[in-house]
């Protein structure tokens, strides 16, 4: 079915269709999508795709890939780049759609996140084409590793960032030589839709990126379920991780996970709490759908009433409103039956003997908001302890020593990030070690080098994402051995 369906968006127009080898194609069955910001407001009716637009869309990324690798990296960076330059153009319009289509702040989205996407592709570019082959002489040759593209890369984003994140995705995949299919989450389609306009403009040749939209039950899983798909990665919750490791292990295709977290938030007797307090208030910030955030609070019990009294202020600083607005801090939830799960958690603990120390409700009952939420468990078991709420809503405990500190940053089946406050640099050198996280900011939060490895460890995860880590994965790597004394002419 060809497309051609349209929504205006903020004053944005936006397709609604699928963006398959270079045109955009309909679907018979389409999906809603409404804004957060006022559920009353139907952003439009997306493309609904099935398994024949699934494997269409492979079918694409297939017949480009030769192409596409041929290019080799300086070749494929040139347009790359290219890209980041016409996102770092368009940073309003795709602020616009991002905020209305998932509610992040528009603030948020115009000067940090969005230009991340440039930044994305602008770094995978340059690690790419300078890429230096590690080169040894043993046993008589001469070695060297050389990578090659891996093929046809199914990329699976969530709603959270859905921008940031597909192009965190698609820019290593596609500066190592794959093509690549992009599923954006059925929540927050539109901004990864603009994105295949601003490709085509950029020069990406029809088929080595594609988009298409719908379920998870439904496309996703004939995505990842097409034997001709050589790299999966995806984000978002641990079940359906393991459903997308199931499908990748029948046909022996490598994929990376990042799942989600837990993160600890640790308070030493000798931490700045000005500095630890204000960055716990930052755990509030888009709502608490963030899965870098620490939102088990665990505090030092000679400092905790001090921390408590600061931290308390540094929330109720907050304002929550429409995300257009510059003075709004704490946007809406992302839809009714993600605030429904929320509210679940926050009732579940009630009735368990958690004490809501303060929030804890819709803020307004005619939208998608709930307020900043404090919970003392009873005990370290409490479900809102162990599981990810992903939203405003966090725990604060109390510690004796550093042994139990670690104990219980430890302490779920998470290990996505931590956070440690302290002035006592052996002390952070200990919990670098002693904590299980992908990554452990000390006295800071937040803070993101694109050369660094990223991902979990435990449920949170699978593999790493982030400079050479995400090139290799995308990548088959094969060592070439020449003998010493081979001679050539």
């Amino acid at each position: 079915m060809t497309g051609g369906r349209t929504a205006d968006v903020g004053g944005v127009t936006v397709s609604l269709d699928h963006y398959v080898n270079g045109r955009r194609i309909g679907s018979a069955d389409t999906f809603e999508d409404r804004s957060p910001l006022d559920w009353s407001l139907k952003l439009g009716d997306v493309a609904r795709g099935d398994a024949t637009v699934a494997r269409d869309a492979v079918t694409a990324a297939i017949g480009a890939a030769d192409g596409w690798a041929a290019l080799g990296p300086a070749g494929r960076a040139t347009i790359l780049r290219r890209l980041a330059d016409l996102i770092d153009e368009h940073v309003e319009p795709l602020a616009t759609v991002e905020c209305l289509d998932m509610a992040m702040l528009h603030e948020s989205l115009r000067a940090r996140v969005i230009g991340r996407g440039a930044r994305n592709f602008r770094a995978y570019a340059d690690l790419a084409e300078h890429h230096e082959p590690r080169r040894w002489s043993s046993n008589g040759t001469d070695n060297e590793v050389r990578r090659m593209p891996a093929g046809p890369t199914v990329v699976i984003t969530p709603w959270n960032a859905p921008f940031m994140l597909s192009t965190w995705k698609s820019a290593p995949a596609l500066a190592a030589g794959n093509t690549v299919v992009l599923k954006p989450a059925e929540w927050s389609p539109l901004s990864c839709s603009y994105l295949c306009d601003l490709a085509e403009e950029a020069g990406i040749p029809p088929g080595v990126l594609n988009v298409v939209q719908g379920l998870g039950g439904e496309v996703g899983a004939a995505l990842v379920a097409d034997p001709r798909v050589r790299r999966i990665s995806f984000t978002g919750s641990p079940e359906t991780g393991q459903l997308i490791g199931v499908a990748a292990a029948r046909n022996l295709v490598p994929f990376t996970a990042e799942l989600g977290g837990k993160g600890p938030l640790l308070v030493f007797e000798d931490a700045d709490l000005a500095a630890a307090a204000t960055t716990a208030a930052r755990m509030y910030d888009d709502a608490g759908q963030v899965c870098l955030a620490g939102t088990r609070l665990l505090v030092a019990s000679g400092v905790a009433e001090e921390f408590y009294e600061r931290f308390r202020a540094a929330t109720d600083a907050h304002v929550l409103g429409d995300s257009r607005d510059p003075a709004t801090t704490i946007s809406p939830l992302i839809h009714p039956q993600h605030l429904a799960r929320v509210e679940g958690f926050v009732e579940r603990s009630r009735v368990a003997g958690d004490t809501v120390v303060f929030g804890g409700h819709r803020w307004k009952d005619d939208g998608l908001w709930y307020e900043p939420t404090l919970i003392r468990p009873r005990d370290n078991d409490a479900e809102i302890v162990q599981s990810e709420v992903f939203g405003p809503v966090l725990t604060l405990q109390e510690f004796a020593d550093e042994d139990e500190a670690a104990a219980l940053a430890n302490s779920t089946k998470y290990g996505l990030t931590a956070m440690v406050f302290t002035r006592d640099a052996s002390r952070a050198s200990r919990l670098g070690d002693a904590l299980r996280a992908g990554t452990i900011w000390v006295n800071t939060f937040l803070v993101r080098d694109l050369t660094a490895p990223f991902g979990g460890c435990n449920a949170s995860g699978i593999g790493r994402e982030g400079g050479d880590y995400a090139l290799d994965f995308y990548s088959e790597l094969k060592t070439v051995q020449v003998r010493e004394d081979t001679t050539y002419g």
